[in-house]
């Protein structure tokens, strides 16, 4: 028998929502097949068996969340293996939650002196006549759906209903519950709103694990990290020839140099340049990276995740075209590894597809810095004493200033914007 704990997945998960199980009680597992996919703070991730046998139990439910370290499931060397049971691990918050909510119903319940009417009238009797077996969190969050708890399966011990049972029935639409009887008002009187609307006919809507992460993590990286701005806009007219002219001697391979390739590079050129920004500060201790790994930021439906390119200084431009699109897509399908996500020293951010002229990006903590690329633009500028219009692009450096100072910074962005305006610098 081997326990299969939760996964660290990434560099910033403290826990992980089971999604699917991959394999089910009794499949036969070898070493490398997946397991389970893990939702964590950064995307859905496979987990893979680092051993062969059988998969005989699942101690946690599709949807729960549980924390790093915690027993998911057992591996055994046959199918009819029976685990032993454990020491029960650390209830998962809504498990905690659920317990504290028993307990002191438990003990109000052995409080009171005798039996008396309630004020509110009790939970409504099962179609079979009987009461569902529910928890108190079960209970609070039906009616806050208003749903008719009568009428959901448990899927909990004994049919027991829980909180994943009322939210898959509040997704799946269960009629609600049957409104108590109105007190006598006057005829003409009209019917009040529900208190929750405002008149802006709102609806609230899921939101997955990825998403409460991402606005966590950025909550803190904007209360904890002091940011500062640094603006620079760049003449690009040598890195749109430059690119023309290595695309067309690309043309044989079918990769495609895009212009957030070459920032990527140049971007870790200047790193070489300027290790004072290759660092991070974590638990009031400067940290100096001497690998230059610069993730690049990818929209998914999800939210926002930062695959990583490992060691960038020495990739060459195809090597990071090829590899940028590769992490992309695996990003979109949600199929990016640990070793993917994790590791970034300094990341990039580019919104000048959707038209967007400039903007500050917030740092991706621990890293020290994040650099914000605008659209490319014609705008008309005085070039040896005359106007031209020329192509320029706006960019922001976003600078955490307890690991880089404001002069390290200006002088990092100022190497950057030379790099790119003379784009053979890129692979010397």
């Amino acid at each position: 028998m081997s326990e299969i704990h939760m996964p660290r997945l990434s560099d910033t998960m403290e826990e992980g929502v089971i999604s699917t199980w991959v394999k089910k009680v009794g499949d036969k597992v070898a070493s490398g097949d997946v397991l389970v996919e893990i939702e964590t703070d950064k995307a859905v991730m496979e987990y893979e068996a680092y051993e062969d046998g059988f998969l005989v139990k699942q101690s946690v439910a599709e949807g729960d969340t549980v924390p790093i370290g915690e027993v998911i499931g057992v591996i055994g060397d046959s199918p009819d293996a029976v685990p032993e049971e454990s020491a029960p691990a650390a209830p998962a918050p809504a498990a905690e939650e659920e317990q504290a909510e028993e307990k002191e119903a438990a003990e109000k319940e052995a409080e009171a002196p005798a039996p008396v009417a309630e004020e509110s009238a009790p939970a409504a009797p099962s179609v079979d006549g009987e009461r569902p077996r529910t928890s108190p969190l079960a209970r609070r969050l039906a009616k806050e759906y208003g749903l008719d708890i009568t009428r959901i399966k448990g899927s909990g011990p004994k049919g027991r209903i829980v909180r994943a049972d009322i939210e898959a029935a509040a997704k799946a639409g269960v009629p609600e519950a049957p409104a108590a009887a109105p007190a006598p008002a006057a005829p003409a009187a009209a019917p009040q709103a529900p208190a929750f609307d405002d008149g802006r006919a709102s609806e609230e809507l899921k939101v997955g694990n990825i998403r409460k992460v991402i606005a966590r993590r950025l909550t803190e990286s904007k209360q904890q990290v002091p940011h500062f701005y640094l603006r620079r806009t760049i003449d690009a007219e040598a890195l749109k020839a430059f690119r023309a002219q290595i695309n067309e001697q690309l043309a044989s391979t079918g990769v495609k140099v895009s212009f957030n390739d070459l920032i990527v590079k140049a971007c870790a050129t200047t790193l070489k340049l300027h290790p004072a920004v290759n660092t991070s500060w974590v638990d009031d201790k400067l940290l100096q990276h001497h690998r230059v790994n610069v993730g690049v930021a990818v929209a998914v439906e999800a939210g926002l995740v930062v695959p990583v390119l490992h060691d960038t200084d020495k990739a060459t431009l195809s090597e990071i075209s090829t590899r940028t699109r590769e992490l992309a897509g695996k990003a979109r399908d949600n199929k990016l590894k640990p070793q993917e996500m994790s590791g970034g020293t300094f990341s990039v951010s580019n919104l000048g597809m959707f038209g967007v002229d400039s903007f500050s990006a917030v740092i991706n903590p621990p890293e020290a810095a994040i650099l914000a690329v605008g659209a490319m633009r014609q705008e008309a500028v005085v070039v040896d004493g005359e106007v031209a219009v020329r192509n320029r692009i706006a960019l922001e450096l976003s600078v955490d200033h307890r690991a880089v100072d404001g002069a390290v910074g200006a002088a990092f962005l100022k190497d950057l914007a030379e790099i790119l305006e003379e784009p053979m610098r890129i692979i010397l």
